[in-house]
């Protein structure tokens, strides 16, 4: 058995690389000090711009709005994940029908704007109302916030269903061929095996889209509803001041951060055995 006879004299520390100036740097470095002062001079504005009597006066109808789209929000995104769990299956379907026309929802609700579907659900279907009556809904269609959660609701489901089918794929298919040779029925492999591997994949994408789905929300303010942003055009057609669309980019930007941060949080906790 060998061993050393003698010990490795210490080595000094290497030298400490000094990385050379570039454009790229300085351009960056730029951008940063820009956006910094943008930043301070959006703070200066609202401290200097402080109105105690704007404050009192639209400060409830902010927060009264800022309800509204959580709500709208939160509605639409739940019914929107009932609706995609059938459309992604539908997705994935052999019959070549069935497949077809989940094909043909996905592609026109993700490849049109929200706001072109907003229209055509508050606008268009008032051609129809004698129909709708006769259906029993035009209650529902005439009423300018079922339209825009119903707009809503059906815009994220086609992207949820999207997010979720990929996600379903994503699963290596040796996990169905495993569960399989267990013995393990099909309906009770995919909830307990694929769906839980599925949904943690589908987890990032899903934040992704309601952080979309909250900032697209404002669109329904131009059908009346009294959103966040609905309550910020009728502060600024009583005032004239542009503080006012600032207030409301604060709302939506603490509204964002705030659903990042506990993303974040529930994306840990749902991946804390993977974390070596």
């Amino acid at each position: 058995m060998s061993y050393a006879q003698t010990l490795i004299p210490p080595q000094p520390a290497p030298k400490e690389i000094v990385k050379p100036i570039t454009g790229t740097r300085v351009v960056g470095s730029l951008l940063v000090l820009l956006w910094a002062l943008l930043a301070a001079s959006l703070i200066y504005m609202v401290i200097a711009g402080w109105d105690v009597d704007k404050f009192t006066r639209y400060g409830p109808r902010y927060l009264h709005g800022l309800m509204t789209t959580i709500i709208l929000v939160t509605i639409s995104v739940i019914f929107g994940a009932a609706l995609s769990l059938p459309l992604a299956f539908a997705r994935m379907s052999k019959n070549r029908i069935i497949s077809t026309l989940a094909y043909c929802y996905v592609y026109v609700f993700r490849g049109t704007p929200l706001l072109a579907q907003l229209f055509l659900i508050y606008y268009g279907l008032g051609g129809f109302r004698a129909q709708l009556e006769a259906a029993g809904l035009w209650w529902f269609f005439r009423d300018a916030w079922y339209c825009g959660l119903f707009s809503m609701t059906i815009n994220t489901a086609a992207y949820q269903a999207e997010i979720l089918r990929g996600a379903i794929e994503s699963v290596p298919s040796g996990q169905h061929e495993a569960a399989s040779a267990l013995g393990i029925h099909k309906a009770v492999a995919f909830r307990k095996i694929v769906l839980p591997q599925a949904l943690i994949v589908a987890l990032r994408p899903y934040g992704n889209e309601i952080i979309l789905l909250i900032k697209g929300s404002a669109v329904v303010a131009i059908i009346t509803v009294l959103d966040l942003m609905g309550e910020t055009r009728y502060a600024f057609s009583r005032t004239f001041d542009y503080q006012t669309y600032l207030w409301a980019a604060i709302f939506y930007l603490s509204m964002v951060e705030a659903l990042r941060h506990f993303w974040n949080w529930i994306e840990r906790r749902l991946t804390r055995h993977l974390k070596r």
